[in-house]
């Protein structure tokens, strides 16, 4: 138990002499501005590549709700219907078996105005 103790001891002594030996291998200034140039491109590749089409895709939803009226297909949550009533914050949809729902606005994904509708019937 005693020889295990020491061969252990004595080899963690021998790796902490070799890594002790070796030099840095970056330089601080180039390290530094290696890193500010890393981040600039992975914030400017998260802007153009996630957000920005993610703003677009959301400023056109709410353009698309805003501008719902009665009488729109809508699809909220997975459930097509039709607009029945519209309020501030949420919408009635009538379902095709006649039960009307109320969803908030934001859960509606896609709003079909009616000559959208019609072209797909």
């Amino acid at each position: 138990m005693k020889t295990l103790f020491i061969s252990l001891f004595a080899s963690c002594l021998f790796l902490a002499g070799l890594s002790a030996d070796e030099p840095a291998s970056v330089p601080v200034d180039q390290g530094f501005t290696q890193t500010l140039v890393m981040v600039a491109i992975a914030i400017f590749f998260f802007y153009f590549i996630l957000w920005r089409p993610e703003q677009k895709k959301r400023k056109m939803l709410d353009a698309q709700r805003s501008a719902m009226k009665k009488g729109d297909r809508v699809l909220a949550m997975g459930i097509l219907g039709t607009v029945s009533k519209i309020k501030d914050e949420t919408v009635i949809v009538r379902m095709v078996d006649g039960a009307e729902v109320e969803f908030l606005k934001a859960a509606i994904s896609q709003v079909y105005s009616d000559e959208e509708a019609g072209k797909k019937e």
